[in-house]
């Protein structure tokens, strides 16, 4: 009954009665043809006595099919299978019925045959006949005004935008470049492509293009770059599509073409997961995340939800970051409950609570302060409280409550670390292998470098400051970094929590690193701007930071896993004596420790052997020979 609402829709029941026509027309141009158009007079009454009865059963199938829930402006092959669909059935059943009981006499077989094929014809070319028509109509006209551009790339996301692009005002599609020889000179929906890319050096000025748009959202990082800055390199202003992990979610469409950023061109290659793999960890279980509302926490969630858990616990210490999820969740249609906990990682009756009650299967840990110079000064103890003692809060309460695997989600500064956030974190990652001896709960860390775009990375900074005409800062000319984006991160960190065993640490392969001047030549140069008319700042190494960062120590070396960008770290480990030593050394640092703080850094030497932070060498010469028989001994 739901395929008769087309009644009550005008446009719907026009073109019911248009393939009514158009069915009686087909039936009679049939017999037209099989006699030349000179009908015997014995068959002109056969022809509507068989149509009185075929007619209405040819409308009640094409209703049955679905013929009308499109719409003909949008007419398209699966239009045309059902009307496929439909006239086959119709035929064999007519046919069958003709033959077998002849109702009004006999019917030429060839009438049979040619009334399905004229009926395909005329109800299929005509929806198609529309379609363009209509586009013709609505886009024709102001095709011709908009600017010309070409596209770099002839794979299925060019495709898709040169079909969008036809519908534009704002563009005029005049060329394509590929690498793959396989497309030279073939055409798509009109636009031929006329060489490899770098062959834009010769086109560009033959159409008087001042834009391109780069259509490789799954192409390798290398070869985009080498896109942009070939056009770059001719003063071309550069666009590209949205990026591979948008367009799949649906959150964007492909015309929803954008300016090239940093991040397309330090982007990375698109994981491979064990999505069977994931899909038996998550999928119907229980899952939860701590500091779900910060980069990588609300990464995690977006990735983990794609899996379908039956329920997803978010839990952090921001409200008003938590309120943000929330809405972002709102507007997806995700079979997932979803519950939004504030608390704080230290408050053990908290966390116990939440635990008990929900019953996870996984826990990921990426509540931490992360921000290395504020950390540094006025805060040493605050770091150390919540990256430490939150983690073996959490960390504990599993272990106690039997939570299968719990994540902890470290960072490249816990390597050699320089500063108190990166031995805070090292401390972390100990207090997890501590707790993984004889324990039910598989503790496994995941160690990794920047990512792009995370609250307190560089390149919104760099963003903000070209904005306002420079100058932008830089802290070194020679310091280095790792990039990541934040959904390979997130898609690493669970890649590795299905693979891991307990005690493991798992180390992502960041690539090559990055120098910053250079990503800020980078930045001023897709702004449109010249490097002489943004001044670039040399302001010397803030407090705690290292001028590269490291992925492994010094006495570290890594093992191969079976996914090709995950190693496990071979990392000096902690026992629980020294965990409980521990414990009760950050529980008795004061709240209000910042005049202690350079005691407090060369007690933390003590605990992190291979932290080389700022220390006093008077208080270190001082303590150190009090420290030597404590609580270690």
């Amino acid at each position: 009954m739901r395929k008769l609402y087309f009644l009550s829709n005008p446009r719907s029941l026009l073109a019911f009665t248009y393939d009514i026509l158009i069915s009686t027309f087909a039936w009679v141009l049939a017999y037209s043809l099989r006699f030349n158009f000179d009908i015997p007079s014995e068959f002109l009454k056969s022809i509507w006595l068989n149509a009185a009865w075929i007619l209405p059963f040819q409308g009640l199938l094409f209703i049955g099919f679905g013929l009308y829930q499109g719409i003909w402006r949008f007419a398209s092959l699966p239009d045309l299978k059902r009307i496929l669909k439909a006239i086959g059935v119709a035929s064999l059943m007519v046919a069958a019925t003709l033959l077998m009981f002849k109702p009004f006499g006999v019917v030429p077989r060839s009438v049979l045959i040619l009334d399905p094929v004229l009926l395909i014809l005329l109800m299929g070319g005509s929806r198609l006949a529309y379609r363009a028509w209509k586009e013709h109509q609505l886009y024709g006209i102001s095709l011709k005004q908009g600017a010309p551009v070409i596209v770099l790339g002839a794979g299925e996301a060019a495709i898709s935008l040169v079909k969008d692009l036809a519908r534009s005002s704002k563009w005029r599609v005049v060329a394509l470049l590929d690498d793959d020889k396989n497309m030279l000179n073939r055409e798509i929906f009109g636009i031929k492509v006329l060489g490899p890319i770098n062959h834009l050096t010769d086109i560009y000025q033959r159409y008087a293009v001042k834009h391109v748009i780069i259509a490789m959202p799954s192409a390798n990082h290398q070869k985009r770059r080498y896109a942009v800055d070939m056009a770059n390199q001719l003063g071309l202003e550069v666009l590209t599509v949205p990026a591979i992990d948008d367009l799949m979610s649906g959150k964007v469409s492909i015309s929803q073409i954008r300016k090239v950023d940093v991040e397309d061109l330090l982007g990375r290659d698109t994981v491979k997961l064990d999505n069977s793999g994931l899909q038996k960890l998550i999928a119907h279980h229980v899952v939860m995340v701590t500091g779900a509302a910060g980069s990588i926490g609300s990464e995690l969630c977006r990735q983990i939800a794609k899996y379908k858990p039956s329920k997803l616990i978010c839990f952090d210490l921001s409200e008003y970051s938590l309120y943000q999820l929330e809405q972002e969740f709102t507007h997806f249609n995700l079979n997932v409950k979803f519950h939004y906990l504030v608390g704080d990682v230290k408050n053990k009756t908290r966390v116990e609570q939440i635990i008990n009650h929900f019953k996870p299967q996984v826990v990921f840990h990426a509540a931490a302060y992360k921000h290395v110079p504020l950390m540094e000064h006025e805060n040493v103890t605050e770091a150390l409280k919540n990256n430490v003692i939150g983690t073996h809060t959490v960390a504990l309460v599993c272990q106690q409550l039997s939570v299968p695997k719990f994540v902890l989600i470290s960072t490249d500064k816990a390597v050699n670390p320089t500063n108190v956030m990166g031995a805070s974190k090292r401390l972390a990652e100990l207090v997890c292998q501590s707790l993984s001896k004889e324990s039910n709960t598989k503790f496994i860390t995941v160690r990794f470098g920047n990512v792009l775009g995370s609250s307190g990375s560089v390149i919104p900074k760099f963003r903000e400051q070209i904005a306002k005409g420079g100058p932008v800062t830089v802290t070194h000319p020679e310091i280095t970094r790792y990039f990541m984006s934040i959904p390979e991160a997130a898609q690493l960190v669970m890649q590795a929590s299905l693979m891991g065993d307990g005690g493991e640490i798992f180390v992502l392969d960041m690539g090559q690193s990055v120098k910053i001047a250079e990503l800020a030549r980078d930045m001023i140069r897709l702004s449109g701007l010249q490097l002489e008319e943004i001044e670039i700042q040399f302001t010397g190494l803030r407090p705690g930071e290292k001028l590269y960062e490291e992925l492994l120590a010094h006495d570290e070396h890594t093992l191969p896993t079976p996914h090709e960008k995950l190693r496990i770290a071979s990392a000096r480990s902690a026992d629980k004596k020294w965990l409980k030593a521990l414990l009760i050394w950050l529980n008795s640092l004061e709240i209000d420790a910042i005049q202690d703080e350079a005691k407090i850094k060369v007690q933390l030497k003590q605990w992190v052997i291979e932290y080389t932070g700022e220390i006093h060498q008077e208080a270190f010469s001082a303590l150190t020979a009090s420290l030597t028989s404590n609580t270690l001994h």
